[in-house]
């Protein structure tokens, strides 16, 4: 019983905890703060982890796999609550930052679901310029993420669910996208 709890590291995470880990790794992959001109700060961090994880949330939904989905959500979220708690959110202030937190992410992934339908990618630019960089004007910068997202897409709808379910997701390498 006591060697359990100290073994307890070497217990496998759950598909969702690797793939999760994947997404934060790629939403703080260092071109989107340098190349495209993301200000690194906790919303804008924020705000790519919350694109990232719709793109393979999306992906994951289309293939079936709804339930691993709706994990990735729930453990964005409590991610969000134990980060807000470190920051020194008092505890009565992180029920009501989260909640507002989880309709954020409820409009962002609207307005990007809504350009990616129009088909046009400075409608996607647009919502990517608001949501991301903050602003009414679409710029490089947002234009090249847009880029980047329809590369995502794709590289994610090319690869294997298995591999995805496996938490092994390939995004495609921000530097490379012109």
């Amino acid at each position: 019983m006591v060697f359990e709890r100290l073994f307890k590291w070497r217990r496998p995470r759950h598909p969702a905890e690797a793939l999760y880990s994947a997404l934060v790794d790629q939403a703080r992959h260092p071109a989107f703060y340098t190349s495209y001109g993301v200000v690194d700060g906790f919303e804008q961090r924020f705000d790519l982890l919350v694109l990232h994880a719709h793109l393979v949330i999306r992906r994951l939904t289309a293939g079936g796999e709804s339930e691993l989905a709706q994990r990735i959500f729930d453990t964005l979220f409590l991610d969000m609550d134990r980060t807000l708690r470190a920051m020194g959110v008092g505890d009565m202030s992180v029920g009501k930052r989260v909640k507002d937190m989880v309709r954020a992410y409820y409009g962002r992934t609207a307005a990007y679901e809504a350009a990616l339908a129009d088909g046009r990618n400075d409608a996607l630019a647009g919502a990517i310029a608001r949501n991301i960089f903050g602003s009414s004007e679409v710029d490089a910068g947002a234009e090249r993420l847009a880029r980047q997202v329809r590369v995502t897409i794709d590289a994610l709808s090319s690869q294997p669910a298995t591999e995805i379910v496996g938490g092994q997701p390939r995004f495609p390498d921000p530097e490379t996208t012109a």
